[in-house]
């Protein structure tokens, strides 16, 4: 496998389960390319570093966490 460098290019992709899919993934429309499929939701996106990648993947899971609370909120849901 070849060593990734700081300034090299980097491509992710994430899938995951949810019961509610177009809720929590309106949290994504202004941070990555999605694809819903019934309780499935996969996120990709390519950035031009490392450092990038990094800050994406933080805005994207912390909008994805932060979705996720304020649906099990108005469901009377516990986190």
């Amino acid at each position: 496998m070849k060593e990734q460098k700081r300034n090299d290019s980097v491509s992710l992709k994430l899938t995951l389960e949810h019961s509610d899919t177009r809720s929590l993934s309106s949290s994504l429309v202004t941070e990555a390319h999605f694809v819903t499929e019934d309780e499935k939701i996969s996120v990709s996106f390519q950035s031009d570093s490392f450092n990038d990648t990094r800050a994406r993947w933080n805005s994207i899971m912390r909008a994805l966490i932060a979705s996720d609370r304020s649906l099990n909120a108005t469901r009377g849901g516990r986190n």
